[in-house]
């Protein structure tokens, strides 16, 4: 089952991030899905179609870099790097045209073979170091 869970966490990572088909979606995301980030949960497929889709669009270029997966039957984790041009808003953020290159884990826990809860943490303080909105 580790190894089938694993599939899934590369099919969303390959072919719905850095691909852009988000008809996977409906086969590897369960209908009851909760999507939490610190200030945020979404429910269902609809939901995070929608945060996939706002990100592709803000970072038309968006790729996401595997660097570590660990699954088991029931959870995976993965480490991951984000990179893209800023050209459309985020977060309410008018396009910078900067790059970003930021930091993010997800754990994830599957039911019947799809992913039915998430938990993700981004780098966002990096991100917003990097669209000059924040300098430390």
């Amino acid at each position: 089952m580790s190894q089938a869970n694993e599939e899934t966490m590369r099919r969303l990572v390959d072919e719905v991030i850095n691909n852009k088909c988000l008809a996977v979606i409906d086969d590897i995301i369960h209908p009851d899905y909760v999507y939490r980030t610190p200030g945020q949960e979404l429910h269902g497929r609809q939901a995070i179609r929608g945060l996939f889709t706002d990100y592709q669009a803000a970072l038309p270029d968006l790729h996401v870099k595997i660097d570590d997966l660990i699954c088991t039957d029931k959870q995976a984790v993965l480490l991951f790097t984000l990179t893209g041009a800023h050209e459309n808003e985020l977060m309410g953020i008018p396009a910078t045209g900067r790059q970003v290159n930021i930091n993010g884990m997800t754990c994830s826990r599957f039911e019947n073979g799809q992913i039915i809860e998430e938990w993700e943490l981004l780098d966002q303080l990096t991100l917003l170091q990097q669209l000059g909105m924040v300098s430390i």
